[in-house]
């Protein structure tokens, strides 16, 4: 790539002294120089109406190849974490079926000697409660009517003064919008004939227009004051006759509790010896079937407890490799046209030529023994005015 670079710049310079060469010839010949391109036309005649007036050395327009800096779109790598499957080795438990000995509880039958009761019938002797007849001496309540004195909550009547709002028709001033009438002094066109003030002659068909003064009645608003009716609230005394409650001494029927003296027939409970009959609880000897507890030696089916080797489906982090977009400063070929003097010209000829004249050939040091050469400045602005004199450079990639 720096090798096509190479060329194509020496093939852009070659074509850029060949034509500063004609461009020189054809000043010679005219004795000045007009520039070529169209986009400075009209500041390169305000340079040559300044050459006429201040006689300054002549010169023309070169163009020139300098670089420019810019900045290209890239791609460059970067990593970026991300999660791959992977399998890890775990212990899984398992429960394995086994029998395991055990012991059973089971029923035998066997004959136990048992007391049994029994009811015997027998008589037994009794109190049994009887009613006989009775009379008892008791007191009796009885009411009797009797009147008692209270007092009865009455109305009477009283006057009571009280304060009544009434509404009393009152006037009250206002102001009123009315229309009053008015002069105005307005200007109206009219024309007149026109004089010549020295002939005392009226001028052929000299008519002017002139403004006067007309008085035109108008109407204008005005306040005028006048009263409206209106209510006022005003308190008026006023006597009302209301009811307030006083107590009076009646008198109300009532009762009193008398005891009064009486015989009532009742009937007193006493006691009689009966038989009744009655059972007596006797134990008989027998003989009952039961059945005994013994225990028997059984398999039964049990779980037992096994880790199992398993491989379990984990995610791990890792690193990919993506592509991210950044900003890489580039240089760029650029043509600007610069006024170079013929005179300057003439010299720089002068030093092409001498630069291109065989020089003695030198020993060709290897790379190791080749001394240290200072780095070329590829379009820095410290150097821009020795790679003007020197010519083109191109920068490293």
């Amino acid at each position: 790539v720096t090798l096509v670079v190479a060329l194509q710049v020496a093939f852009v310079v070659s074509k850029a002294i060949g034509e500063e060469q004609q461009q020189i010839q054809t000043a010679q010949r005219r004795g000045g120089w007009e520039p070529e391109p169209e986009h400075h036309v009209e500041e390169e005649h305000h340079h040559v109406e300044e050459d006429h007036h201040h006689h300054e050395p002549k010169g023309y327009w070169k163009k020139k190849l300098i670089w420019k800096p810019d900045w290209q779109k890239i791609w460059k790598p970067a990593s970026k974490q991300i999660w791959k499957p992977a399998w890890k080795k775990i212990y899984k438990p398992e429960w394995h079926p086994i029998q395991v000995p055990a012991w059973k509880e089971i029923q035998v039958p066997d004959w136990k000697k048992i007391w049994k009761p029994v009811w015997k019938p027998i008589q037994v002797p009794a109190w049994k409660e009887i009613q006989v007849p009775d009379w008892k001496k008791i007191w009796k309540p009885v009411w009797v009517p009797i009147k008692v004195p209270a007092w009865k909550e009455i109305q009477v009547p009283a006057w009571k003064k009280v304060w009544k709002p009434v509404w009393k028709e009152i006037q009250v001033p206002a102001w009123k919008e009315i229309q009053v009438p008015a002069w105005k002094k307005i200007w109206v066109p009219e024309l007149v004939k026109q004089w010549d003030g020295n002939t005392h002659r009226m001028i052929y068909g000299g008519k002017k227009v002139i403004w006067k003064p007309v008085w035109k009645k108008i109407w204008k608003p005005a306040k005028k004051q006048i009263w409206v009716p209106d209510k006022k609230l005003e308190w008026k005394e006023e006597w009302k006759q209301i009811w307030k409650p006083e107590k009076k001494q009646i008198w109300v029927d009532d009762k009193k509790l008398v005891w009064k003296e009486a015989w009532k027939q009742i009937w007193r409970t006493e006691k009689k010896q009966i038989w009744i009959p009655d059972k007596k609880l006797v134990w008989k000897e027998a003989w009952k079937q039961v059945w005994r507890t013994e225990k028997k030696q059984i398999w039964v089916q049990d779980k037992k407890l096994v880790w199992k080797e398993a491989w379990k489906k984990i995610w791990v982090p890792a690193w990919k490799k993506i592509w991210v977009p950044a900003w890489k400063k580039i240089w760029k070929p650029v043509w600007i046209h610069e006024w170079v003097l013929i005179q300057e010209l003439i010299h720089r000829q002068n030093i092409t030529q001498q630069k291109q004249l065989p020089q003695p050939q030198q020993q060709q040091l290897p790379a190791a023994a080749k001394p240290n050469q200072p780095e070329p400045n590829w379009g820095r602005s410290q150097g821009s005015s020795v790679s003007q004199r020197q010519g083109w450079q191109f920068p490293l990639q």
